[in-house]
């Protein structure tokens, strides 16, 4: 039997409490044995430059990681082609893991922008999709209604930003209950997005 990892890709700039919530939720209320925080060095779709540098981002998420066994951080993207793509990264992940059944996990919003992906198709083929929802406009494509290797769960919406964070820090504001500890005391302690 495979061992299930659900992967939840993220610039995590900073990672908060909106992102531990659902992957703790994720990892207690699904077959995953483990849900993994893969921090993305550049998304394509993303602009560059209000990103900490890699290893701080990584820094933050190990640090919340501690805490919670059944979360993982990953650099694993860190070492890949840029910018990266999914599809890359799984076929990356099933090579130096044969014994892990790899599972996507994203929001109702990824999911609308799912067929713009580089080889989406193939993704969809190889690998099961967990969905969550969001507080988003528009539709998600009818093929991917009842597809059988996408799951919708039902999961709490939070919806904070990292910008939002990031903006509030900069005008001095206490973000303290936005963020795990762990993370605002790195934040902190390293002056960060001040």
């Amino acid at each position: 039997m495979k061992k299930k990892i659900g992967l939840f890709f993220g610039t995590f700039n900073p990672i908060h409490i909106g992102h531990l919530i659902l992957a703790n939720h994720l990892y207690q209320y699904s077959e995953l044995d483990e849900v993994w925080l893969v921090v993305t060095p550049h998304n394509p779709l993303k602009k560059k430059s209000s990103l900490l540098n890699n290893h701080h981002r990584f820094e933050m998420v190990w640090r919340l990681c501690e805490d919670f066994p059944g979360l993982k951080p990953s650099d694993i993207e860190f070492n890949l082609p840029q910018p990266n793509y999914t599809m890359y990264t799984l076929t990356h992940l099933e090579e130096k893991y044969p014994d892990y059944d790899f599972s996507l996990i994203m929001g109702e919003d990824n999911l609308k922008s799912f067929p713009k992906w580089k080889n989406y198709e193939i993704i969809l083929e190889r690998h099961n999709i967990i969905v969550y929802p969001r507080f988003s406009e528009g539709q998600v494509d009818e093929i991917f209604k009842d597809h059988p290797k996408i799951t919708h769960i039902d999961a709490p919406r939070i919806e904070i930003s990292s910008t939002f964070i990031r903006q509030a820090i900069k005008e001095g504001k206490d973000v303290r209950a936005l963020l795990p500890a762990p993370v605002w005391e790195y934040i902190d302690e390293m002056n960060f997005y001040r």
